[in-house]
């Protein structure tokens, strides 16, 4: 029995063998029969793909330009493919994410700005402050004896709660009647900015580089012409900036000794501060001192004596103030030196000085009950603070009075003393005013009233050299309340400077009115070296 199964059992895995051989067999048949028939088409096309690869070659060779075209367009109808698709939420959130922080970003910067412009004028505020408290402590200091008590409360009523100094003079005689802030009148000295323009303009006629009266000179940076009268009336840098380069460095500097800068006047005031010259040249040194007035210090009453010079025909006097009723009854006038300017040169100056005052830049200071002659100044000076000057002498047919003014502070930037000086000679108008219809100088109906030849709607205030850096350090704080033609001071802070109290001195106050001497006249020129400038090296370009 047991023999009998496993003859079985061997009979049955043998046949089991069989079969699975047999069906094998079948299977590689079948494979081979099936790769016959896929042998041929591919072979075909191999060759199809190669027939096809050869003619896009020669196509490419024949018209790289249309496939590099084809390219392109595929890539942008890609892009335009793939923007046009509907953003996922992922990425809706994530731009949502973006541009809040940009919106953050912004806001940030925006309220650092606000603060750091209010600080700035915060700052601004504080430093003003600091001026006008200086001014009254050293006004309250001054020493009014001899001055003419009438002149000076005019003066004191007049700066009001500015930070500034005034000098009131006789430009035919010397004589001074009041200095309001001495320590910055007299022992100060002040970058002079556009009041420089007086000297560069008679250096040009005295060199012959203003030729012709009405010779204009084109300026690129207006792409307009201006001659000497519109160029003095609305301060235009352009124009005497090409002239003090054709006159010259070092000529300029000797026109302005000439005149009296760098140089003590010789006014009987103690500790008096000589002023300066530049001294070294570089390659922006002639532009700016012919027209900013940079590397020159000028004081107050080196300003009334230079505007004096075109009131008296080319006198240089040397300021005095009469401290004893002797000395004011036997003044006598002083002269440093005589100028070999020919009168009709210093004529040639005056439409453009009254033309300031009657339409340009110093039309504050204008007065209709007599004609006024002057240059404003307006810059950043020392400490990177703004400095406003104005020189001028009326009336201009009879001179009595010349006035010069110097203010510091954001305030100055508006050509406040120019106003200061008109509510001066306003008020002391019926006084030193023009005398009758009586005109002790002749001169011509065109001179008294020059008028402008340029379109003053398309002159920008060219003399404030003010960009926006120079915003940026004053804070952008708005200038002060200027005076108003009535001569009232429209501010709410409270003046800090205390009236002038009426005192018997013994002094008359109008003195007997002396003319310049001749020009062979004797003079009290100073020694040599006394007074000289000392070295100054040139400073760094200012950010104006």
């Amino acid at each position: 029995m047991t023999q009998t199964f496993r003859t079985s059992t061997r009979l049955l895995v043998a046949v089991i063998f069989s079969l699975s051989f047999i069906a094998a067999d079948g299977q590689a048949a079948q494979r081979k029969k099936a790769k016959k028939p896929a042998a041929a088409p591919a072979k075909k096309k191999s060759t199809s793909q190669a027939r096809n690869s050869r003619a896009e070659k020669g196509r490419a060779k024949a018209s790289p330009a249309k496939s590099a075209k084809d390219t392109h367009s595929a890539k942008k109808n890609s892009r335009t493919a793939k923007d046009s698709r509907k953003p996922s939420r992922r990425e809706r959130l994530a731009q949502a994410r973006r541009e809040a922080a940009e919106r953050r970003r912004r806001a940030e910067a925006a309220r650092r700005a606000e603060l750091a412009r209010r600080a700035a004028i915060a700052r601004q505020r504080a430093i003003d402050q600091s001026f006008r408290q200086e001014v009254a402590a050293n006004v309250q200091k001054d020493d009014p004896t001899g001055e003419d008590l009438e002149v000076r409360r005019a003066a004191v009523a007049a700066l009001g709660n500015y930070a500034g100094s005034v000098v009131v003079m006789d430009p035919k005689t010397g004589r001074v009647y009041t200095v309001v802030n001495q320590d910055w009148g007299v022992r100060r000295g002040f970058k002079p900015c556009s009041t420089i323009k007086l000297v560069t303009g008679l250096a040009g006629l005295e060199e012959g580089v203003i030729e012709q009266p009405q010779q204009q000179i084109s300026t690129a940076a207006t792409l307009s012409q201006f001659d000497l009268t519109d160029a003095l009336a609305y301060s235009h840098n352009g124009f005497f900036q090409r002239v003090g380069s054709r006159v010259g460095f070092d000529r300029l500097a000797s026109y302005a000794r000439q005149f009296g800068l760098g140089e003590r006047t010789g006014i009987n005031h103690a500790n008096e501060f000589a002023g300066r010259i530049p001294l070294f040249e570089n390659a922006q040194t002639i532009q700016r001192m012919s027209s900013h007035g940079d590397s020159y210090e000028v004081t107050p009453v080196q300003l009334a004596t230079l505007a004096s010079l075109f009131a008296n025909g080319g006198t240089l006097l040397v300021p005095h103030l009469p401290r004893t009723p002797e000395e004011n009854v036997k003044f006598k006038t002083e002269v440093r030196r005589q100028l070999n300017i020919p009168p009709d040169v210093l004529r040639r100056m005056l439409p453009g000085m009254i033309g300031a005052v009657n339409y340009g830049s110093g039309k504050k200071s204008y007065d209709p009950a007599q004609t006024i002659a002057g240059k404003t100044g307006t810059c950043i000076g020392a400490g990177s603070q703004w400095v406003g000057l104005f020189t001028s002498y009326a009336p201009v047919e009879d001179p009595r009075l010349a006035i010069a003014v110097i203010t510091r502070g954001s305030d100055s930037r508006a050509h406040v003393p120019a106003a200061i000086a008109g509510q001066i000679y306003r008020a002391l108008n019926g006084r030193f005013g023009k005398r009758g219809i009586r005109t002790p100088v002749a001169l011509p109906p065109d001179l008294l009233a020059p008028r402008p030849k340029v379109d003053p709607s398309k002159i920008a205030d060219d003399e404030d050299e003010a960009d926006a850096a120079d915003t940026a350090d004053t804070g952008g704080a708005a200038a002060a309340p200027l005076l108003n033609p009535t001569g009232t001071n429209n501010t709410n802070v409270k003046p800090t400077l205390q009236p002038i109290q009426t005192r018997p001195t013994g002094v008359t106050t109008t003195p007997p009115a002396k003319a310049a001497p001749a020009p062979g006249a004797k003079t009290n020129a100073p020694k040599p070296g006394e007074g000289r400038p000392r070295r100054v090296l040139m400073n760094t370009p200012e950010i104006q």
